[in-house]
């Protein structure tokens, strides 16, 4: 699982960038935003990632903070909402002003993101009531929850999924491998 990547823009286009990280480069799409944010051959770019994992592609999703990152994880749990809308969705403001978005179901405020009609934004405010509340209450810094985390995404679950399951694990799990086995027992249902 590839978390962040830190090094050169080698390459800089329309809607993706090429980081060089120790010789290598790794192709990472970005958001307008994003990429505004980034100059061709600036050497400490970092960029906080989600592999997006398909039976023919591994493509590489990127942007500035963490906290984009868990918007796009949010944004992508939803049904029928793929990683390049999901992309756009989760870079359209900050995490404040999406979550009054949706709290005042606000279908304006995704006015505008190409590919995403009237009844998917509709669809969209819907599933994120509540959801996206649960990103500020629930705090997973412990390098321990991480693990748990991290754990249950190598497996095929959806990042939000697994934190939703780790919030749920029984305080008689003390440790990491109880952790995961309850968490894994609570994400199959």
């Amino acid at each position: 699982m590839i978390s962040y990547l830190n090094g050169t823009a080698a390459i800089k286009k329309e809607n993706f960038v090429v980081l060089d990280v120790a010789g290598v480069g790794y192709k990472v799409f970005a958001s307008q935003r994003t990429l505004d944010e980034i100059t061709e051959g600036e050497e400490d770019c970092k960029l906080f990632c989600h592999l997006h994992v398909r039976e023919d592609v591994l493509d590489l999703y990127g942007f500035l903070t963490f906290e984009e990152l868990e918007l796009f994880d949010i944004i992508t749990s939803i049904s029928g909402v793929g990683p390049k809308a999901g992309l756009q969705l989760a870079s359209i403001g900050s995490l404040k002003d999406f979550k009054k978005a949706i709290v005042s179901r606000d279908e304006k405020f995704f006015a505008g993101i190409h590919g995403i009609g009237m009844k998917k934004i509709q669809k969209i405010i819907l599933e994120l009531t509540g959801k996206i509340e649960r990103l500020d209450e629930v705090k997973y810094g412990s390098p321990e929850d991480e693990e748990v985390v991290g754990a249950l995404v190598n497996l095929g679950f959806p990042r939000q999924r697994a934190r939703e399951a780790l919030s749920q694990v029984p305080k008689e799990a003390k440790t990491t491998e109880e952790k995961i086995r309850a968490a894994l027992k609570i994400v199959r249902g």
